[in-house]
């Protein structure tokens, strides 16, 4: 315990004793640790729109009606695709399905589409079953397992393919844009708070050296300019949550921002950012430090 409060106040004297490298470091970190706060909340938000959007990729297996087909699909048609469904999904490949009945589809299309039914004076819509899905990706495999071979009474097998793939291409870029920016951030923000806290230990080299001649170990040298450096990464990742919480509060309101997304679709929560933004902040102060000082411990 005497050793810790040893090693604390050599940190604490070397703060004050280096008052303008620790604001530089510490602004370092700030800039960093907001830029990167950012990142995290639309990146988030991008990825679960991603999502939101997937989950709207849906096959439909529609059966043969009486108004397009000279043979309507039958209740034991009905009942060996109802069979064939119920072994992909045993393959995992399917969230859910219900069965849609041409008078429910008719009532959906007059309520979301009224100027496709205006006019019409029969229902041409048929029976069909409306599949869900585990993941968007396999929308094309759960298509091709229900058409081969041909079921009976089905008319045909559908999933907007096209849409579809345009849909899942965006979710990828989405992805790793999102993990490509929260990398090249903590890489950039590592080397610029590496290079402010070598100024700091470029300036102590000479105590350093006096340090290790004496006898000094390596990790008694290097624990107070990473106590120096978790301060520091700390102090900047707070402020950097301070100012993100004010932006969060007082300019997105008055952006009147409206994405029109789902409910589903939303950021990671502000604590989970905030808490990542200094945890992060702590990591790459303790690590800056460490990585600078190897090379002045070369005594």
């Amino acid at each position: 315990m005497t050793r810790f409060r040893l090693l604390v106040s050599e940190a604490l004297h070397s703060i004050r004793a280096n008052i303008s490298t620790t604001v530089a470091a510490m602004m370092t970190v700030f800039i960093g640790m907001f830029l990167l706060g950012i990142c995290i909340a639309l990146g988030s938000w991008m990825v679960s729109w991603s999502d939101h959007t997937k989950k709207e990729i849906v096959v439909h297996v529609y059966f043969c009606a009486a108004e397009t087909c000279a043979k309507p699909a039958t209740a034991a048609n009905k009942a060996q695709t109802l069979v064939r469904i119920n072994e992909v999904k045993a393959q995992h490949l399917i969230k859910s399905f219900r069965y849609v009945s041409k008078e429910e589809a008719w009532v959906d299309m007059q309520k979301n589409n009224p100027d496709l039914t205006r006019g019409l004076k029969t229902n041409p819509l048929p029976d069909a079953y409306k599949i869900v899905p585990m993941r968007g990706e396999v929308a094309g495999k759960i298509a091709s397992l229900l058409k081969n071979p041909p079921l009976k009474g089905v008319q045909d097998v559908k999933y907007n393919k096209k849409v579809s793939e345009r849909v899942l291409k965006v979710a990828k870029v989405i992805e790793f844009s999102f993990a490509l920016m929260v990398l090249i951030l903590l890489v950039a923000s590592t080397a610029l708070i590496a290079n402010t806290i070598r100024l700091s230990i470029f300036s102590r080299r000479r105590e350093i050296e006096v340090m290790k001649l004496v006898g000094a170990t390596n990790w008694f040298v290097r624990l107070p300019f990473m106590i120096e450096g978790l301060i520091c990464g700390f102090g900047g990742a707070l402020l950097a949550v301070i100012l993100l919480s004010i932006t969060k509060v007082v300019a997105m309101p008055a952006l009147h921002l409206d994405f029109n997304a789902g409910s589903d679709v939303h950021a990671w929560p502000f604590a989970l950012t905030s808490s990542l933004m200094i945890l992060t902040g702590l990591v790459l102060g303790a690590i800056g430090t460490g990585v600078t000082l190897r090379r002045f411990l070369q005594v």
